[in-house]
């Protein structure tokens, strides 16, 4: 996959996940559904008998479909929001991923990337350019997840002089 820890690419947002659910899950049973992280309180109170608390949990479903053998309707895209640099070479940014598709939008510039992951695995094709709808339609999700969520966007530091240190 391409990069790793602290970018958009599957390389820093796709990682291994093995859940152990004895007499949910069918032994060496593996899944191909996209998740993350938020999903794993739901999915534990959940399988602990404990009713759901959507007020806690406003990102994330329960997982138990998936390890039951069933599909899982989230209703709506993944998002990730890294609104920072991170300290190996990650730049600002926000993804958002919904069924084989992936926007990647860049805070510093506002440059967009689109990747059909299935398709492009390794993620070399941009085509953002030839596909300017699916980009308006995904940028717009992304954006209101945003606002839903209240989340916190870079601002330039007015202190900051370019070579100095």
């Amino acid at each position: 996959f391409r990069a790793g820890k602290g970018w958009p690419y599957e390389g820093g947002i796709r990682e291994p996940l093995i859940i152990c659910a004895p007499g949910i899950a069918a032994p060496g049973s593996t899944c191909d559904t996209p998740v993350i992280s938020t999903d794993f309180y739901p999915t534990m109170l959940e399988l602990a008998g404990l009713p759901a608390r959507p007020a806690q949990h406003l990102d994330g479903v329960s997982l138990a479909p998936l390890l039951k053998g069933s599909s899982l309707d989230r209703g709506r895209p993944l998002f990730w929001h890294y609104p920072h640099y991170g300290n190996q070479g990650g730049a600002p940014h926000g993804v958002v991923r919904e069924g084989d598709w992936k926007l990647i939008e860049w805070y510093e510039d506002g440059a967009f990337e689109l990747f059909n992951v299935p398709r492009d695995i390794s993620e070399k094709n941009n085509l953002a350019a030839q596909q300017p709808e699916r980009v308006k339609t995904l940028h717009a999700k992304l954006a209101a997840w945003r606002k839903d969520v209240n989340a916190l966007m870079p601002t330039p530091n007015p202190d900051f002089k370019p070579g100095k240190k």
